[in-house]
């Protein structure tokens, strides 16, 4: 059962000018994130702003909005390379044991992500 739905899109341009600026990715950025974007090398502005995509999306999911440190909200990767949430703190509370779906995607200088909240399987609310 779908109980929370979160859509959001970052310009590419703009996370490029962050990347070097490590207090600001210290700020909004596991250490794991930080490196796979150091990794990524020409697409590294794309992943940055995916990765920041994927963080807010997940905070409109929960319907809330930002309450929580957007640390606690990581984004990792699949052994078939897709996106999954890594949740910790505040934001692992919030999340419980329900389940997070997590599409991201790149085209035309933005990058847009697409959160999905559903009911832990086998519970109802």
């Amino acid at each position: 059962m779908c109980k929370g739905l979160g859509f959001d899109l970052c310009e590419v341009a703009r996370m490029e000018k962050h990347l070097d600026d490590g207090r600001f990715l210290s700020r909004f950025f596991t250490d794991e994130e930080a490196a796979y974007v150091r990794s990524r090398g020409a697409h590294a502005a794309e992943s940055l702003a995916g990765i920041f995509s994927a963080k807010e999306a997940f905070a409109k999911a929960m319907g809330t909005g930002i309450t929580f440190d957007l640390r606690e909200v990581g984004i990792s990767h699949g052994s078939l390379g897709e996106p999954l949430y890594v949740l910790t703190g505040r934001a692992a509370e919030m999340a419980g044991s329900d389940r997070l779906l997590l599409s991201i995607s790149h085209d035309g200088g933005m990058a847009g992500a697409v959160c999905l909240r559903e009911t832990a399987e086998g519970t109802e609310e």
